[in-house]
């Protein structure tokens, strides 16, 4: 296997690290428009000759191509922020390369309802391609990250071994991480946390199918294991909900998000002054008028989320809530993994959540370079056997854990 991983910012360094580590691929080509970045990622590799950095313009559709044709890869792993998943996407269909990515095409909210009926759903100019890559025999694999991703593998697993029918599957996701000295340092991407955050939330139910609600609705705090405790939770735009209702029979599929009234806060200042969005403004500069996205001008006020591990104290839980029957009985457990951050400093030299996410891709490739997984098509993780992943994690390290509620 040889891949192209484009983008090296905390989440692609990450992958870099843990991914040396391992055997199955015969080389890694780490790609960012920052060159500086995708030097520093293979730099810090200790000589293994194995990764090589370059440049490349996500955006740009046939460098993409000819990068992967350049040095003969076979699988392009996008880590950088979903604007950039439709050329990546098409650049790997292009290439005959499989495609891996941790989130999926964005969401536009409908014009009139938005807090009622969906739009443009996540994924969805993924999957009107699905036809075309399954008629070639190729495989793009989407929302392979933490959430979504281990997440949905959990969905799968919950269906398969834990339950003879699903009433509910809730991801819940929360965290007790705290950040030397800043009063406001997300520990992932802000240009993401923004777009999931202020979009309408999408919730599945079997009888209605997909629809909205407004951002933040739905509160319920939800204990949290390993010393985490109690958080609430509110809903949020997430992959899960739709994905896991392709492949995974449930009645109701939701996501939430443990953010803190500060946060939430914080996130609706944002939008009530427009810096939420994405369209490029003109302002002042010193050579005469710029155009700039009020989004990318927070994400640079900001700390790099990958520069926040030393400072940062706490572990962040990403688990699968499922309830449902199980030989004529009620049942309720939770599906989690934790990560302590001290852990993943000290052995990877990676924040908690940047880790987290980075590990659950390197752990499809392999199975992908191993045929425990194959398929064709635009499929999601539920789309496969969720025990070869499980017990493939645990093999790296960093095991998964089951509650009964």
């Amino acid at each position: 296997m040889r891949v192209l991983l484009v983008g090296a910012g905390g989440v692609g360094t990450a992958v870099t690290r843990i991914a040396a580590r391992r055997t199955f691929f015969e080389a890694m080509v780490v790609a960012d428009y920052d060159p500086a970045r995708s030097a520093a990622a293979v730099a810090a590799l200790d000589g293994d000759g194995r990764f090589l950095a370059e440049r490349v313009d996500a955006g740009d559709e046939a460098a993409v191509t000819a990068l992967l044709a350049r040095h003969g890869c076979d699988v392009l792993l996008n880590a950088t922020d979903p604007r950039f998943v439709m050329p990546l996407f098409r650049a790997a269909r292009a290439a005959g390369a499989t495609y891996v990515d941790m989130a999926m095409s964005l969401s536009r909210p409908h014009a009139e309802r938005p807090y009622e009926e969906c739009g443009v759903k996540l994924g969805d100019e993924q999957f009107a391609e699905a036809g075309a890559w399954e008629e070639a025999g190729a495989l793009a694999l989407v929302g392979m990250g933490v959430e979504p991703g281990l997440s949905d593998v959990f969905a799968r697993y919950a269906a398969d071994e834990l339950f003879d029918e699903i009433e509910e599957i809730g991801v819940r996701d929360g965290a007790n991480l705290t950040v030397d000295g800043l009063d406001f340092a997300p520990s992932f991407s802000i240009w993401t946390t923004i777009e999931e955050c202020l979009n309408p939330p999408v919730v599945y139910e079997a009888e209605r199918g997909w629809y909205t609600t407004e951002p933040f609705s739905e509160p319920e705090v939800f204990d949290f294991p390993e010393g985490i405790g109690p958080v609430e939770c509110v809903n949020v735009e997430h992959e899960e909900v739709l994905l896991v209702p392709r492949w995974v029979g449930a009645r109701r599929v939701t996501f939430k998000y443990g953010l803190g009234q500060e946060f939430i806060d914080t996130l609706r200042t944002l939008h009530r002054l427009g810096l939420d969005g994405t369209d490029p403004v003109t302002v002042p500069g010193a050579d005469g008028p710029v155009r700039v996205s009020p989004r990318d001008v927070v994400a640079a006020c900001l700390p790099d989320p990958a520069t926040l591990g030393e400072r940062m104290h706490g572990k962040t839980c990403a688990g699968t809530w499922v309830r449902g029957v199980r030989d004529g009985a009620p049942r309720e457990v939770y599906l989690y993994h934790v990560v302590d951050n001290q852990w993943s400093m000290a052995e990877y030299g990676s924040q908690a959540v940047v880790w987290q996410t980075a590990v659950n891709p390197v752990v499809a490739l392999e199975l992908l370079a191993t045929r425990a997984w194959e398929g064709a098509g635009v499929l999601g993780p539920e789309a496969f056997p969720a025990r070869p992943f499980l017990d493939l994690l645990t093999a790296y390290g960093s095991p998964w854990g089951m509650r009964e509620q």
